[in-house]
């Protein structure tokens, strides 16, 4: 943050990040745990050849990570631009 702005602005901008920062760590847990946890249960269904179960945990939670960080870097990016830190 630039040393010219208050700390209400600082800590609200903190705040926002923070909670932005434990959204995504719990999708990720989602994604990277809870995933698995039902992949057995996802065996029934087959789709291409494949039990899904095996498909979610081999491919699925990937596409969850990837996702994700897309919609990280525009959220963060919005923050950054309401308080005026954003990069160019």
């Amino acid at each position: 943050m630039d040393p010219g702005v208050d700390k209400a602005t600082g800590d609200a901008y903190w705040r926002r990040t923070s909670s932005l920062m434990w959204i995504m760590m719990a999708i990720w847990a989602i994604a990277g745990f809870g995933v698995h946890l039902f992949a057995t249960s996802l065996n029934t269904i087959v789709i291409l050849g494949f039990p899904l179960g095996f498909y979610m945990a081999a491919q699925g939670s990937l596409i969850i990570f990837v996702v994700s960080l897309f919609w990280f870097a525009s959220r963060q990016n919005a923050i950054d631009e309401e308080f005026g830190v954003e990069e160019e």
